[in-house]
């Protein structure tokens, strides 16, 4: 077919977004029959590096989504344009010049090959789009840490092809938009926060001198300013540290995952002299992690935010039960990782099989010293028969040849308390009672080997067992009272999603933030700023 026998063009784009491109013509053939096999010749050749978009036209007879001369392509182009130019609203890289790339390639087509190219190029920056969108930015987030052992969720690409063919483009295109509460409400926040931004920030920082009720003066003067510029106090003239800036700072305190004293300390001052910049970062960051976690979380499920160190229990939407937690220590082996899993059981008195990593690592030098190091503890041989230390030269053996396992019996003393949770995994995590009762009272709860301690495990077993037997708590005490290291196997099981989030909103809608205390947010902005995600207003 030649350009004489098919001279028909029509605008491409419309819409305020691409006023300047209004005149942005393409080749259309009038007569669809004869640029058929043209056309679908030169979308399998395009379209062949990615099996997602060649699948998609394969099953679909190369039949054209954005390039046909009607009224509902001419949406669809539309549509998408608008997507990519507000792409970075999402926290993903600003795509507008890839929109006016595409833009350039529908003005500058002249040919059905440079018409399937187009064809293509829309395809593939949708699927590109609604993918980044859905998933994240990150393919690979265990690259970024190793602790980030989350596996991603999966998307058919081709689904997006299919969608957007199918329905009305600007709809289907917002139904792409993660639709957890916390996507949306992070996205609110962030907004909030670039305006804050825009307008100067929070003003000036507070000198980093402890201060309390009682003071007064110039620093008091300035904790009060940021104080009100932060939205904590009502505008007030005060130059007293007095009760409304007691109560402001314990507000403070208490969204920011501090000691809740109402004492301006250098920690509560540190994280109020942060800058808005550094608060959008981790708001960045929580849509890029909550978009790697399935949409599928469980109407019933737990929550263990690592950051918060806190363990919650949420039934469709809302939380039902909380305490407190105690999560892996800031140590290279002892990191707590992020991954989803199902608890299906668990063990009251349960025995604690000690690791192995911890048998050679910490007791195996102390029994070379002493036979009776940890005499507590059971050491058994490969049959589960317990060995006789006496009878044991310990001196001799290594950590590779140390041949025996150890056991702390069922008791009030055994490192896992009276009760653990599992939800079996490669990476021996669970959730546990514990006889360190005193490590609940402290901001920073970062103590344990890696497994997430309870504050309040009856409760919580109490609150798993409710939904399959008419009194939990008397049917657990009965087993407890037992002694006996027993199994209870829970009848549905319940998704686990150990996360790590240094900005939520919590559920009265209020932003909260938390210390990035494995230093993986740092890691993952980086990635992020190297994706070509930047702050608004600041180039890359």
């Amino acid at each position: 077919m030649s350009l004489a026998r098919a001279p028909k063009f029509s605008s491409f784009v419309t819409g305020g977004i691409l006023a300047a491109v209004m005149g942005a013509s393409v080749f259309l053939a009038q007569d669809a029959s004869a640029a058929s096999t043209g056309f679908r010749q030169a979308v399998a050749e395009m379209a062949w590096e990615d099996d997602a978009v060649a699948s998609y036209y394969r099953q679909n007879d190369y039949a054209p989504i954005w390039t046909a001369d009607t009224p509902e392509s001419a949406a669809r182009r539309r549509a998408l344009m608008q997507a990519l130019e507000e792409a970075s609203m999402h926290g993903l890289p600003d795509m507008s010049v890839r929109a006016s790339e595409l833009v350039e390639q529908m003005r500058s087509v002249r040919s059905t090959r440079d018409l399937g190219a187009v064809e293509v190029a829309l395809s593939r920056a949708l699927v590109d789009y609604a993918t980044d969108l859905q998933t994240g930015l990150i393919d690979a987030p265990a690259r970024i840490d190793e602790g980030i052992v989350r596996k991603k969720h999966q998307v058919d690409a081709a689904r997006f092809l299919e969608g957007i063919s199918k329905d009305r483009p600007a709809a289907f295109l917002q139904k792409l938009v993660p639709a957890s509460p916390q996507y949306r409400a992070l996205l609110r926040e962030k907004m909030r926060l670039e305006t804050l931004m825009n307008a100067g920030g929070w003003g000036a920082t507070v000198p980093v001198r402890k201060m309390e009720p009682g003071d007064s003066g110039p620093n008091v003067i300035a904790l009060r300013d940021r104080l009100v510029s932060m939205g904590y106090l009502q505008p007030t003239a005060t130059r007293t540290y007095d009760l409304s800036l007691e109560d402001a700072v314990r507000r403070f305190q208490g969204e920011h995952g501090l000691e809740v004293d109402g004492v301006a300390g250098e920690g509560t001052l540190t994280e109020m002299n942060r800058p808005v910049t550094d608060r959008i970062k981790s708001v960045l960051v929580a849509m890029e992690r909550e978009r790697w976690l399935t949409p599928e979380r469980g109407p019933r499920h737990i929550l263990v935010n690592l950051t918060d160190f806190s363990a919650k229990i949420v039934d469709d939407g809302e939380i039902s039960f909380e305490t407190r937690s105690v999560i892996g220590s800031n140590r290279s082996d002892r990191r707590t990782p992020e991954f989803s899993d199902e608890m299906d059981h668990m063990v009251i008195n349960p025995s604690w099989y000690v690791p192995r990593s911890i048998v050679t690592k910490e007791y195996l030098p102390k029994l070379k010293n002493n036979p009776n190091a940890h005499s507590y503890i059971e050491i058994t041989d490969n049959r589960g028969r317990v060995v006789n230390r006496n009878s044991v030269d310990f001196s001799q053996f290594t950590a590779r040849s140390f041949p025996f396992a150890m056991r702390q019996p069922p008791s009030s003393r055994n490192a896992l308390g009276l009760v653990k949770f599992m939800f079996p995994n490669k990476y021996n995590i669970y959730l546990h009672d514990t006889p360190q009762k005193s490590l609940f009272g402290r901001e920073v709860r970062a103590y344990s080997h890696g497994c997430i301690r309870l504050q309040k495990p009856f409760d919580f077993a109490y609150a798993l067992l409710a939904p399959q037997t008419e009194n939990p708590k008397d049917y657990f005490h009965r087993v407890l009272n037992s002694g006996k290291e027993t199994k209870v196997s829970l009848e549905i099981k319940v998704p686990v999603h150990l996360i790590y989030r240094t900005a939520f909103v919590s559920q009265d809608g209020r932003a909260e933030f938390r210390r990035d205390i494995y230093g993986r947010d740092a890691k993952i902005w980086s990635a992020l700023e190297r994706a070509g995600v930047a702050l608004p207003g600041v180039q890359g």
